[in-house]
């Protein structure tokens, strides 16, 4: 996939299958194989053994539809990178549509998990509004329409180009270079520089909680969402390094220069592309691996009872916390109270000895 506009060199489009070309078939390839049951597995596991789901394992479902979306279209990509694209230019510009607007909506649900996360820990009660299920419900759906509202600039360029009778669904087209950059410069901003300087902020605000939480399985969930946050940047970062050196490649006026940031983008374009889907991969493996502890036979991955335990951790920290706050609360009162009690019989001994004095006196 290629999402820069960037031409891609004569050696890219040779007839010939290249070794890249075969490195990244097998790449996606292996996602397929790994991302499309995992990601089916965490779906149907949530659905059938977890019954009261909390806000963070509704995320991580929605984040597995999402990269199950993109995990589909795998075997059409595949085909047309050892072949040529065969099915037309609406099933091109449908299936780039629905991988940009999956990109999107799992930027944002990883942000709103991690946000979530950052209030739960530092701000337990000024997120307790929006925890809500309804409310919740609204900003996942939310969450969605923008995603697919923020993709359709790809429907509008997206075009089927070759040469020698053979079609790729490869390419951008731009009306001008100002178009081209302003689209590219809102896909980086609103698809990863914000969001991820969202979590960077989230996360390094709690870095120093993180090690010193009571509760033990909230710094387990916590360094899961942490793992699931790096691994999208670090599949992700690399596409759009494109999209930067795209933008410098436009307004470079020195012809040497931009045929060497057009090699550099070409020979980049495999690797991101392949990142790409992996990172729709992943996030089951890491679940997987979270998982570990709760594996009791070979046949049970525990991953259920992973999801179980987040749900169930998330509701009882709550709780425990707000246990905790009004415990300290209720001594507080009771201190108080005693102090009050303590002070008003001082006071009352004080005016009998004053009361006795005086007698005395008279």
């Amino acid at each position: 996939m290629n999402a820069t506009g960037v031409r891609v060199s004569e050696q890219a489009q040779e007839t010939e299958v290249d070794p890249s070309i075969v490195g990244a078939c097998v790449i996606l390839s292996v996602c397929f194989v790994v991302g499309a049951p995992g990601n089916m597995l965490v779906v149907w596991t949530i659905m059938r053994h977890v019954k009261q789901r909390s806000h963070t394992v509704l995320l991580i479902m929605h984040l597995a539809i999402a990269d199950l979306l993109v995990v589909f279209t795998l075997p059409l990509w595949i085909y047309s990178m050892v072949r040529s694209w065969v099915f037309g230019e609406v099933l091109c510009k449908a299936m780039v549509y629905v991988i940009y607007a999956c990109m999107y909506a799992s930027i944002f649900l990883i942000t709103i998990m991690s946000v979530e996360r950052f209030l739960s820990v530092r701000y337990p009660f000024a997120s307790a509004a929006w925890r809500k299920k309804r409310m919740f419900n609204k900003i996942l759906l939310i969450l969605w329409v923008v995603s697919f509202l923020l993709s359709i600039p790809v429907i509008i360029t997206q075009v089927l180009d070759g040469d020698n009778g053979q079609m790729y669904c490869l390419y951008r087209e731009y009306k001008s270079n100002t178009e081209e950059a302003v689209l590219l410069i809102l896909e980086s901003l609103v698809g990863f520089l914000i969001p991820f300087s969202i979590l960077v902020f989230c996360y390094g605000c709690l870095y120093s909680r993180i090690t010193q939480m009571s509760f033990r399985s909230k710094r387990k969930s916590t360094l899961l969402i942490v793992s699931v946050v790096i691994v999208f940047a670090l599949c992700w970062i690399p596409h759009h390094i494109i999209n930067v050196l795209t933008l410098v490649f436009l307004y470079l006026e020195d012809s040497q220069e931009q045929k060497m940031i057009e090699d550099v983008v070409s020979a980049m374009q495999i690797i991101s592309s392949s990142l790409v889907f992996v990172s729709s991969t992943i996030n089951p493996v890491l679940y997987v691996f979270a998982a570990r502890s709760f594996c009791t036979s070979l046949r049970d991955t525990g991953i259920h009872k992973l999801f179980r335990h987040l749900s169930s951790t998330v509701t009882g920290e709550g709780n425990r916390e707000l246990s905790f706050v009004s415990k300290r609360q209720s001594s507080h009162t009771n201190t108080s109270r005693c102090c009050m009690e303590s002070k008003a019989q001082i006071d009352l001994l004080v005016d009998i000895c004053n009361n006795a004095a005086t007698d005395e006196n008279v």
